[in-house]
């Protein structure tokens, strides 16, 4: 199967589901510096796709790509990215190579992603509790979010209407897109 052929479609609804949820961010109460996007496996295809894309001001601000990436053709990796963080287990028997291949790829073109890698967990390890170290990459994604300053409140929202409010604890600060997929 080519997998740049099946994934483009899913590709172009990523990059579009970017720019709408920024076209709409003030009616949606969202800053749209804030815009992330999660992917897991054929998802993580579609969370690169809309990362590598050419329009740097259409790239989410951070991605994670959780057991996946782009499974053809490495595209070429942009000199200036947003923060990525990469998580995989070292026995899974799907998505390993690919995986790796696109974190040599973003190294090598100088990027440093956060990485976790985990001994165990196969693939689509996802929320499963399965008594393995890869049950807690969400704990390391979160403290990954922490560190970037992505659950601190922004400040202030303003509304459609132009009004601003403080920010509170139940305001959106960030909207992540998420995408699952099966190849």
């Amino acid at each position: 199967m080519n997998m740049d052929e099946a994934g483009k479609y899913g590709i172009a609804d990523g990059i579009q589901a970017v720019k709408v949820v920024r076209q709409h961010a003030a009616e949606w109460g969202l800053f749209p510096d804030r815009v992330g996007f999660v992917g897991f496996s054929a998802g993580a295809m579609v969370t690169s796709g809309a990362l590598l894309q050419d329009d740097a001001a259409a790239r989410p601000n951070f991605a994670a790509m959780i057991y996946g990436g782009p499974f053809g053709v490495i595209p070429t990796i942009p000199a200036k990215l947003p923060p990525m963080f990469l998580a995989w287990a070292q026995d899974d028997a799907l998505a390993l190579d690919a995986v790796i291949k696109f974190h040599e790829a973003l190294k090598l073109a100088g990027h440093k992603p956060e990485v976790h890698i985990f001994s165990a967990g196969g693939h689509g390890f996802g929320m499963r509790k399965q008594g393995t170290s890869s049950d807690r990459w969400i704990d390391a994604f979160y403290y990954w979010l922490e560190a970037q300053g992505l659950t601190r409140r922004a400040g202030r929202i303003r509304s459609p209407a132009g009004l601003t409010r403080p920010a509170t604890a139940g305001s959106s600060d960030m909207y992540v897109i998420t995408a699952r997929g099966q190849l």
